[in-house]
């Protein structure tokens, strides 16, 4: 008989904190993001698909065309090929395709780069019906919307703004202390 009223009074205890919980939780912000109107902050790691990088000089890849992208890859879904012109001393990208169907985002081919020409981008809208846009994807052809160098510039001003807050309130403090009165910031 005891354990059949246990029973009941943790029931009851469990239903009564599940509903505190919901009580605290019905006041706060929304954490909800409404999707086209709005986008979700990126974390500054974040790892798109590859892309190439070109030189803002001549508006060209960088790449060289060494294979070692190709040959790191696990999944094998990289595919380039080069030509090298009469009287110049290094391949010219002809072509470079990314089968992101099966790219598994390992980010060996970036890190086997010894040249600097491949980086992740900071796309991560690739929704679309046809699946053989993303099984052909060519990279010459393809300029990628959002610069990392942008970004990760955006990302520093963003840290340095938030340092900056915090040293000034700190730097307030530090005066409050030393005049001996007390300020509210």
């Amino acid at each position: 008989m005891w354990k059949y009223f246990k029973e009941i009074i943790t029931g009851f205890w469990s239903l009564c904190v599940g509903m505190w919980i919901v009580l605290i939780h019905a006041f706060r912000r929304p954490v909800t993001v409404q999707y086209p109107y709005q986008t979700a902050k990126i974390p500054a790691r974040y790892r798109g698909h590859i892309q190439l990088k070109f030189d803002p000089a001549t508006g060209k890849p960088k790449c060289i065309v060494c294979m070692a992208c190709q040959r790191a890859c696990p999944s094998a879904c990289i595919e380039l090929d080069g030509v090298k012109p009469e009287g110049a001393t290094r391949k010219e990208l002809t072509r470079y395709q990314l089968n992101f169907t099966t790219c598994s985002l390992c980010g060996l081919c970036v890190e086997s780069c010894n040249f600097d020409a491949l980086e992740f981008s900071r796309e991560y809208n690739l929704a679309n019906r046809d699946k053989e846009t993303y099984r052909k994807m060519d990279l010459l052809t393809y300029r990628p919307t959002h610069s990392v160098a942008a970004a990760d510039k955006r990302w520093s001003d963003q840290v340095d703004a938030g340092n900056a807050k915090s040293h000034a309130l700190t730097g307030a403090a530090t005066k409050t202390e030393s005049t001996g009165k007390e300020q509210q910031p």
